[in-house]
């Protein structure tokens, strides 16, 4: 890579299972990431509205986790404060439950407050959950005489991703991990891993040139655009299925949109 110039164990017995899905009529209102910049020591506050759909009143849990992700579809959301990266310590808000009237709309306030620490630099963040609660939903399930009953309960949450950036110079960096030609749904991609590895946040977009083997492009072929914390991972692809078989040469370029841009070089044998 270089960078550019720019489930129970149960007995034999019958199983009585319930399911039922919780209050999927409370919605975050606006964007689900919240980003800012704060300088260290800075300060910012803001409010998370929700709105009730429903002509019930919603009782809604908010609640802090870390966050992150990686390519191969892994989402982690521990304890919040202990990733490295993690701003759930700077971050304050209140109430930790709240009800939303039928039709109506409450708030959650929150402050983010960053440590007067100059050494700080880059991207920090963490996730508020807001996550409703449907009358009962901690209740057991009740079984009958001589039968087990295990509730089975979907819920349904939302992740408000709470973003900061912070200091000076922080480095943004990518690394091309995997990468190789896959097959799905009839079609032909070029699957393309990447981590960011700097100090800073990256949100490329990534797409792959193509060259013939005279050297003459055979276009250029996106794989999309993903926001890419430090230490996570995306996956990318792009759709190569208009190439007949051949060998390739592919320039794979990650281009944040500023001087951050990234690229490498493979070959391609399309069968």
């Amino acid at each position: 890579m270089r960078k550019l110039s720019r489930a129970l164990v149960l007995s034999a017995v019958s199983l009585l299972a319930a399911s039922c899905t919780l209050a999927a009529d409370v919605r975050v209102v606006g964007s689900l990431t919240r980003e800012l910049s704060l300088k260290p020591g800075g300060k910012a506050e803001g409010t998370i509205l929700l709105h009730n759909d429903s002509d019930a009143a919603q009782d809604v849990r908010i609640y802090q986790t870390d966050y992150l992700f990686y390519a191969d579809g892994r989402n982690l959301y521990g304890d919040p404060g202990n990733d490295p990266r993690s701003n759930a310590r700077w971050i304050t808000f209140t109430p930790r439950q709240v009800s939303v009237p039928p039709r109506g709309t409450s708030a959650a306030y929150y402050v983010i407050q960053a440590p007067a620490d100059a050494a700080l630099s880059g991207t920090y963040w963490s996730m508020l959950m807001a996550e409703p609660l449907a009358e009962g939903a901690l209740d057991p399930p009740v079984a009958e005489k001589g039968r087990v009953a295990v509730g089975v309960r979907t819920v349904l949450r939302y992740g408000i991703q709470m973003v900061t950036h912070t200091g000076e110079g922080a480095k943004r960096e990518l690394r091309f991990l995997d990468q190789q030609l896959v097959k799905k749904d009839g079609k032909r991609f070029l699957q393309m891993d990447l981590e960011s590895t700097g100090e800073g946040s990256l949100t490329p977009l990534v797409w792959v040139e193509v060259y013939n083997a005279q050297g003459g492009s055979l276009g250029r072929f996106e794989a999309g655009r993903l926001r890419l914390y430090p230490g996570c991972s995306g996956r990318f692809r792009a759709d190569l299925s208009d190439l007949p078989a051949g060998e390739y040469s592919a320039l794979i370029v990650a281009d944040n949109g500023d001087e951050n841009v990234f690229g490498t070089r493979r070959t391609l044998q399309v069968d």
